[in-house]
């Protein structure tokens, strides 16, 4: 986990621009207290916006969805996960290029301490659940094109496209399962641990 660079474009913040990190940090840390405390689900837009000392229409210039208000904007995760993969050289291997993405996923957390209540509030609350697995859905699609390209071409034949996209799917599918194990482990022992560490582990049995 990596607290956030205070620099704009690979250049050093300016006074505005730290003022809004500061604050972003501070609505995130309020509406984090209270999802933890009452529940995401019992916990207004309304009540943040009040607790952190901003209107909601403020509230809604850093943050563009309560989802969001968890831990930063989702797809963000998916645009890192495929940036990193693609930037990776063309000789790493498929495995390893996507468990160098779901790393770089996992540092976008600002500590431990919040990527392990961010974990337990989206594994134990429904509604934030089934949002999540919808985008997995979508960024399985983001990352079709870049596992295929790493992986063995076909041999050639009937189907042989439609075969290399299975394939494909199945090897992004199990990556992102191998995670979602991972992170849930973690939770239920309390962030004692690495997660990357568990999410080896669980790769290792699926593999054999």
């Amino acid at each position: 986990m990596k607290q956030e660079a205070e620099t704009v474009g690979g250049a050093p913040a300016t006074l505005w621009d730290r003022t809004r990190q500061l604050a972003s940090r501070e609505i995130l840390e309020t509406a984090l207290r209270l999802f933890t405390e009452q529940g995401y689900d019992e916990t207004t837009i309304a009540q943040i916006a009040r607790e952190a000392g901003v209107s909601q229409r403020t509230l809604f210039r850093y943050f563009g969805t309560k989802e969001d208000l968890l831990g930063g904007n989702q797809d963000r995760f998916g645009q890192v996960l495929t940036d990193t993969i693609s930037e990776l050289p063309a000789e790493v291997g498929v495995w390893e290029a996507l468990r160098t993405g779901a790393a770089a996923v996992l540092a976008l957390h600002d500590s431990r301490e919040q990527a392990l209540e961010r974990f337990r509030l989206l594994h134990n609350t429904a509604s934030l659940r089934a949002g999540w697995l919808e985008k997995q859905l979508r960024f399985q699609e983001d990352l079709l094109p870049l596992v295929e390209a790493r992986m063995d071409a076909a041999t050639g034949g009937v189907g042989a496209k439609a075969r290399a996209v299975m394939k494909a799917r199945a090897v992004i599918a199990t990556a992102l399962a191998c995670l979602d194990a991972a992170s849930m482990a973690w939770v239920d022992n309390d962030g004692r641990g690495d997660i990357m560490d568990l999410y080896d582990e669980c790769l290792a049995a699926v593999r054999g």
